[in-house]
């Protein structure tokens, strides 16, 4: 018997003014001063003061961390441990996208397992053995889910490479699902982060890990997703919403059973010409859903009739799969994706390097196909 694990935050909140309930679970935990972890963006464009606003109408101490960069580092830990140390915070409030949440999920395990002060040793599955400073975690973005995972990314850039960590010790303990916090997405960032949560919901679906509980959830925000996506880069609120929802339950499944080569080969393509994680993602997607389409049984109809494809019950399994592919693949046309590698800025001399470091990632081992170091040259060649 296969044992199947899922673990999910202690409380998130949903909806329309979800941040107002920041002040409440800090009481509650009765927390006494917070390091707020975000970037210097979303403090320009008072963004993440919203949330500090909360903070100083309930009288709360914080102090801010604002040196989040895309694609964090191990530099942006370092000092962001140095300051929850000096700050004397026992919590952190994460605000922002992939980047500030994962760069907070690093301090809070090195806060509070001291052991693991050299960052790379968290890479794969550490075995820490203390939860990590608590975080509540405040998404601007409709993509990562890093809010409701056990995984974080962080960048060697010594090495050019990123390294994933996977830790049930490092998931916030709240997190809050505010619409209004996602409102201010700038079109490109909204369709890429859109597309990277989709990723996640279909490799989830057809990972090697899926099971019954988790295909629940990623269909459903697959279908969230399919028809929310145009409307939430169209900057429409009812999109916003429903993505800001759909991503989250991407979240709760992904993170319990793994993901697959998108993400394997999409990690390289940020370490070495530091593109935006969910665009790599992205564009990726529809080659690799092609890839693997001989070996995911009857999930791509269920994607098609998801995605809403006329007569997607009753065709054969080729003519659906192909379908599916292209229904992913257009969404990414009308939001603006990138179709080729070589519009990231790849090279082809470096495609076998990257190609050694994608083989090696640890999503790569959850793809419903086996793959080979030759086989991963030659997709990212087709898409030069």
């Amino acid at each position: 018997m296969t044992i199947s694990r899922m673990i999910l935050n202690e409380t998130s909140y949903f909806g329309k003014g979800a941040i107002q309930e920041v002040a409440n679970e800090a009481q509650k935990r009765q927390f006494k001063k917070a390091l707020v972890v975000t970037d210097k963006d979303l403090l320009k464009f008072e963004v993440a003061t919203k949330v500090t606003k909360v903070l100083d109408d309930a009288d709360l101490a914080y102090e801010i961390y604002d040196n989040i960069v895309p694609n964090p580092t191990i530099e942006n830990v370092q000092a962001g441990v140095k300051a929850c140390q000096e700050a004397n915070a026992d919590y952190i409030v994460a605000i922002g996208g992939g980047s500030s949440i994962d760069t907070a999920k690093a301090i809070g395990i090195v806060v509070t397992n001291p052991e693991f002060d050299n960052i790379l040793s968290l890479e794969g599955t550490a075995d820490t053995k203390l939860p990590a400073l608590p975080i509540l975690a405040i998404p601007t973005t409709s993509g990562t889910a890093a809010e409701v995972t056990i995984n974080y990314v962080i960048t060697d850039k010594a090495n050019s490479r990123k390294f994933v960590c996977v830790d049930p010790h490092d998931i916030p303990v709240a997190a809050f699902i505010d619409s209004d916090m996602m409102m201010g997405m700038p079109k490109g960032l909204c369709a890429s982060t859109g597309m990277d949560a989709l990723t996640h919901a279909i490799e989830g679906y057809i990972t090697q890990g899926a099971w019954a509980m988790s295909d629940m959830l990623h269909i459903k925000a697959i279908e969230i997703i399919a028809h929310a996506l145009r409307d939430s880069v169209a900057g429409k609120e009812d999109g916003r919403e429903k993505m800001a929802l759909g991503q989250y339950i991407a979240g709760m499944g992904f993170s319990n059973v793994g993901l697959g080569l998108v993400h394997g080969m999409a990690h390289p393509l940020s370490a070495w010409y530091n593109t935006p994680h969910g665009v790599a993602c992205a564009t990726l997607l529809p080659l690799i859903m092609d890839y693997n389409k001989e070996f995911t049984g009857e999930k791509y109809r269920d994607i098609a009739v998801k995605f809403g494809i006329s007569g997607a019950e009753t065709m054969d399994l080729d003519t659906v799969r192909v379908a599916a592919v292209q229904a992913v693949r257009q969404l990414g046309i009308d939001v603006g994706i990138p179709q080729s590698l070589s519009e990231l800025g790849v090279k082809a001399v470096d495609i076998p390097q990257i190609a050694e470091d994608a083989f090696r990632d640890v999503c790569t081992p959850g793809n419903p196909r086996e793959t080979t170091v030759e086989e991963i040259i030659a997709l990212y060649k087709s898409m030069l």
